[in-house]
């Protein structure tokens, strides 16, 4: 029996479907998820293009997990729990060792304080991985990393690491697909950003315009896109009193401010720290009156056309080319308008694109490494649940896209030239070569004692050999004819050109 045949029979996918596959539906499943496996080009042959797209595009709104994934994320800390709640209990405990006298003592108090930050931030990205490997709703996974990328956040300022996960888990990937504006204002309400752009510091008599000028510049119109600085203050001032309060009790205000107090969990709207003067944002009066300035000034801001075009491009260069054209970007910058920014409502109208299909061609888009690395994974593994994410954390750290890990509020760029340079290249020959010859730790618990599992990746399958095979030039097929062993092979089909692309 071939390997190819063996491996549909282990895969239980059979040759003919994945012959059926033509090269730009291979192309098409590993454009809009984070890579192509025996499993999802099967579930696409079986449905056809255009049910798989409805499924990818409107999924339901809860993701059904492998139950080995779900008890992996079940045993994680604070999973279920909200940021005040997690912020409260840390709080606490930074207290605790700030008293305690001995300094031995104290010192490792706070290293404990430390360590169990880390590891809250390590568990927040061990769920993302674990979501873009084997959540079946694929383009949500998808967009809910650009989103964080868009709306980003660094785990490492302040105490945001502990409340990472939820920023990740509540505030952006159940909204990844829905109306823009309501994931603007999730972020918007969210310590994790609140806290990052010092928006918790801005009072009236004392602005901190981070945040309001972070949302012009990157959440919402872009740079150049006609607003001054003039605005920036407006908005700065809108958004005084939006900030975190952490106090069980509520903040002492004149009897008139008492009612246009506003506590969710860790948000608050302090009235006592609101200018309450009128404004002009973007040359629209807006009349002093409390957090519903904010409303008003959000929606000036999501329907501005700016924010149709600044959005429709991004997304346009995240899936079709780093340039992308100027006509497809303006048909989606129309749908967003006559949606009301409904996000998988441009989607749609970018697949359905004449130019998004023929972007449908092999070397037309370069992985950055997120993708590099969680592609490889999904096509080494498929559906057999890796244990351990701390590796795939590890490579991401050294490839420079690390999770979470972006200081400044840009976000990761998304150009090819940011990432294929000569160094980073030779990074991911060495990354190929330890997915490609084992499970690199993969299947190793992160537990004391634990025991690295067997495991070994099946890439030459029916996939390969009914598909895959037919992408590759002449010079990778010379290539992999050379392999003088499996785990060689497997190395050189990760390294090769048309993989990293």
């Amino acid at each position: 029996m071939s390997i190819g045949v063996l491996a549909a029979a282990i895969l239980g996918i059979t040759s003919a479907h994945a012959t059926e596959l033509n090269p730009r539906d291979m192309i098409l499943i590993d454009r809009l998820t984070w890579g192509i496996n025996a499993s999802s080009a099967a579930h696409f042959q079986a449905i056809g293009a255009e049910r798989w797209l409805n499924e990818q595009l409107h999924p339901a709104s809860t993701t059904t997990l492998p139950e080995a994934v779900r008890n992996q994320i079940e045993a994680m800390a604070d999973v279920h729990r909200l940021p005040f709640d997690i912020a409260v209990a840390f709080d606490q405990q930074a207290k605790s060792a700030n008293q305690v006298i001995d300094p031995e003592q104290k010192k490792a108090a706070q290293q404990v304080y430390q360590q169990a930050m880390n590891e809250r931030g390590k568990q927040a990205a061990a769920r993302t991985i674990l979501y873009a490997l084997y959540a079946p709703d694929q383009l949500r996974e998808r967009m809910a990393w650009f989103w964080f990328n868009h709306f980003n956040v660094h785990q490492y300022k302040a105490n945001i690491r502990i409340l990472i996960g939820d920023y990740q888990d509540r505030a952006i990937r159940p909204l990844a697909l829905g109306k823009f504006r309501g994931l603007l204002m999730a972020t918007l309400h969210h310590p994790a950003m609140l806290r990052y752009l010092d928006n918790s510091d801005n009072a009236a008599g004392h602005l901190n315009e981070n945040y309001a000028r972070e949302i012009m510049e990157l959440h919402t119109m872009g740079v150049g896109s006609g607003y001054t600085q003039a605005d920036v203050e407006a908005l700065a001032r809108i958004l005084t009193g939006v900030g975190i309060d952490l106090k069980p009790e509520d903040p002492k205000l004149k009897p008139e401010l008492q009612s246009q107090l506003v506590r969710d969990g860790a948000f608050e709207f302090n009235p006592a720290r609101h200018d309450y003067g009128d404004k002009v944002f973007l040359g629209h009066p807006i009349q002093g009156r409390g957090l519903a300035e904010v409303d008003d000034a959000i929606d000036i801001l999501v329907h501005h056309p700016a924010t149709a075009t600044h959005l429709c491009r991004q997304i346009a260069a995240y899936f079709v080319s780093d340039n992308p054209p100027e006509a497809l970007v303006q048909r989606m910058a129309q749908i967003f308008k006559t949606t009301d920014g409904d996000i998988a409502a441009v989607l749609a109208a970018m697949v359905h694109a004449p130019e998004f299909t023929a972007s449908l061609k092999p070397g037309v888009k370069f992985k950055d490494p997120v993708q590099y690395v969680f592609s490889a994974v999904r096509l080494a593994y498929d559906e057999k649940v890796i244990l351990n994410t701390n590796p795939i954390q590890g490579w991401l750290n050294r490839l420079g896209e690390g999770l979470f890990n972006h200081e400044t509020p840009d976000g990761y760029a998304t150009a090819s030239a940011s990432w294929n340079g000569p160094g980073q290249m030779t990074l991911r020959f060495e990354i190929a070569r330890q997915i490609g010859s084992g499970s690199s730790g993969l299947f190793k618990p992160d537990v004391p004692n634990a025991v690295d599992q067997p495991a070994f990746p099946l890439i030459q399958n029916s996939l390969y050999f009914g598909g895959l095979r037919q992408t590759l030039g002449p010079a990778t097929l010379a290539a992999l004819d050379q392999a003088i062993s499996p785990q060689d092979w497997n190395t050189l089909f990760l390294s090769s050109p048309e993989f990293m692309r």
